[in-house]
């Protein structure tokens, strides 16, 4: 667990704090700020959270993968010069490789 994540994802990142210096798992040592401390089950909670929602968009990660790797630009004034279709075929076959 990334307790940095976790603050922030719990909205506390106005505070400050200090984690020990150990090997993770990682604990808070100190804590100043308006708010109170996390408790433990909060900071999991948060986690749990977090990495469903990571989780949720790894076929969005997997594609900007592979468009990045496509000249797009080019694919579509070729397919509008050629009246073909290579772009839209190339990009649904990403999605069908990804589905959300």
């Amino acid at each position: 667990m990334d307790i940095n994540i976790c603050i922030d994802k719990l909205g506390l990142n106005a505070n400050t704090y200090r984690l020990n210096q150990s090997n993770p798992p990682h604990s808070i040592t100190e804590w100043t700020g308006s708010d109170a401390q996390p408790t433990q089950a909060e900071l999991e909670a948060a986690w749990t959270s977090y990495t469903t929602e990571y989780d949720a968009q790894a076929y969005a990660r997997n594609r900007k993968a592979e468009y990045d790797q496509l000249n797009q630009y080019e694919m579509m004034f070729d397919d509008k010069e050629n009246s073909t279709t290579t772009w839209v075929d190339k990009i649904n076959e990403i999605k069908g490789r990804h589905p959300k």
